[in-house]
């Protein structure tokens, strides 16, 4: 994306499942501007589409790495990602 825009798919592993965290990831990605979504994956990680400004998402992967409470996050890992258009809103898929 270009014009200070990205995206991002971001996979966090740790103790992110039964903890809120999808519903807390989208919290904090709207509070920052965000647009995408997050789904729990079979393997015990959580998977996320972030979109918007650089300074957002930076800002939401270091957001990540804290989780909600009752979350242990062992490992953040992100990939940019090419997209056709920018999503809208930000929505819990699984």
């Amino acid at each position: 994306m270009s014009d200070g825009y990205e995206a991002a798919l971001v996979r966090i592993t740790g103790r992110v499942q039964g903890v809120s965290f999808r519903v807390w990831t989208r919290d904090e990605a709207l509070k920052l501007g965000l647009a995408g979504w997050v789904r729990n994956e079979s393997d015990g990680s959580v998977v996320a589409l972030i979109a918007g400004p650089d300074a957002a998402i930076s800002t939401m992967i270091e957001r990540f790495w804290q989780g909600p409470s009752g979350a242990s996050v062992s490992n953040v890992e992100k990939q940019l990602t090419p997209l056709a258009e920018m999503p809208t809103g930000f929505r819990i898929t699984g």
